[in-house]
């Protein structure tokens, strides 16, 4: 009887994270796209550069955590250099993720109005079609760590990996 319970129990704990464990995911990171008048129109602001590897971390971590494997897109780095934005290139994300032996392609885009005005864009799409599997685009309001991290645990949480009631 023991054995049995024990059985069960390591079944069940790997449910969760093996849902997803032979999906490989290629995730490309957040483009930041800074349309306000509150900048000269060069590199980013070094709290959005920062606030840009937090999400990033956010999204890694949280499609680990769901059984996702992360591919290595190195491999394919002088491709991806030469895209403004892999959130809006017609395809090349999704054509790269393939290459890279990818199920999907994740892309990210952080879009600045103004200091008060922000969106964030996360868009799961299939590498052999194109075709979006899932995606969320949340609106926030101000230009703070706090913010940004709750836009995107809401894009995740709600759009990504929504729990069944």
């Amino acid at each position: 009887m023991r054995l049995i319970v024990i059985a069960f129990l390591a079944v069940n704990s790997l449910a969760g994270a093996g849902a997803h464990a032979q999906e490989r995911v290629a995730f490309f990171g957040m483009t930041l796209l800074d349309t306000s008048l509150q900048t000269d129109g060069g590199d980013a602001a070094p709290p959005e550069v920062a606030r840009i590897a937090l999400l990033e971390e956010m999204v890694r971590a949280r499609f680990k955590d769901e059984g996702y494997l992360l591919v290595d897109i190195e491999p394919a780095r002088k491709e991806i250099d030469r895209v403004v934005n892999l959130a809006k290139c017609y395809g090349c994300d999704t054509r790269i993720a393939t290459q890279l032996g990818a199920d999907y392609a994740l892309v990210g885009e952080v879009q600045k109005v103004s200091d008060l005005i922000l969106a964030i864009n996360l868009q799961l799409r299939a590498a052999d079609t194109g075709e979006m599997v899932k995606g969320g685009v949340v609106d926030i309001r101000g230009n703070t760590d706090d913010s940004w991290t709750r836009g995107m645990r809401y894009i995740l949480k709600n759009r990504f990996f929504v729990e069944e009631k």
